[in-house]
């Protein structure tokens, strides 16, 4: 596991970035200003946010506090995606690890669990994590198999996922509901589908404190970094952006 100091350390690429501010938010300016770099700049409007990263006057787009609802399908249209694949990469005692899926209606087959976790370890490598252990989470613990036909099910797909992660010759485990172990273990959570995710990172950041970096986009070309209008520091994931526009230069 790579810890938050020392993913937060080191020299950071010149890339530029660009973050969305809503009106009278205070915390995205103050995040600038302390990170003082002068290739991140502040955007008050969705629209020249979103065409400047699909025209690559800039390297990478984070949300920032802006509107969701008003940015997201500008991004999708930026990127060329119809959806975005979005993992979040979240501090727990002291150490960073992706959760992924995080948005509701994602990670609901085998196959995008497979992907998800593929693209996270990736990602992960990338940016300079030595491990990318992956754990498949389920909705019980194996022995629970027959209780319930929903259970079962995620059981079953986890356990799938981790044979074909194993397959392609990653070091995946099925973690079953151990959420609690899992944090400790990991770099990769893979929850058992996208409401499960989505609890999990509101559960740890907005009601555990926890500091949740962003949510880089595992799809399209450009560099996306979503993030919660909750956050009132967002050097993270501004550091986050570049370095993943970094690992495209």
């Amino acid at each position: 596991m790579v810890t938050y100091d020392e993913f937060m350390g080191g020299k950071l690429p010149d890339v530029k970035v660009g973050i969305g501010r809503a009106p009278d938010s205070k915390f995205v300016e103050t995040s600038v200003r302390v990170l003082n770099n002068p290739n991140v700049i502040i955007y008050s409007d969705p629209q020249k946010l979103a065409e400047d990263l699909g025209s690559g006057v800039i390297d990478a787009a984070v949300r920032g506090d802006m509107s969701s609802a008003k940015l997201l399908p500008l991004i999708k249209k930026a990127v060329g995606v119809d959806d975005l694949q979005r993992a979040v990469l979240m501090k727990y005692r002291g150490n960073v690890f992706m959760l992924a899926p995080v948005g509701i209606d994602e990670g609901w087959t085998v196959d995008d669990k497979v992907q998800m976790a593929e693209k996270g370890a990736t990602l992960l490598e990338k940016i300079g994590f030595s491990s990318q252990k992956i754990a498949v989470m389920s909705g019980g613990r194996s022995d629970d198999i027959g209780r319930n036909d929903l259970v079962d099910k995620t059981i079953t797909d986890a356990i799938e996922v981790v044979r074909q992660l194993k397959k392609k010759g990653y070091d995946a485990y099925h973690a079953q509901i151990l959420i609690e172990t899992a944090v400790d273990d990991a770099d990769v959570i893979i929850a058992p589908h996208g409401i499960a995710g989505n609890i999990i990172f509101r559960t740890m950041h907005f009601l555990g404190n926890e500091v949740a970096m962003g949510a880089p986009a595992l799809n399209g070309d450009k560099v996306f970094v979503d993030t919660s209008r909750m956050k009132t520091d967002f050097t993270d994931s501004i550091v986050l952006a570049m370095k993943l526009a970094g690992m495209k230069k």
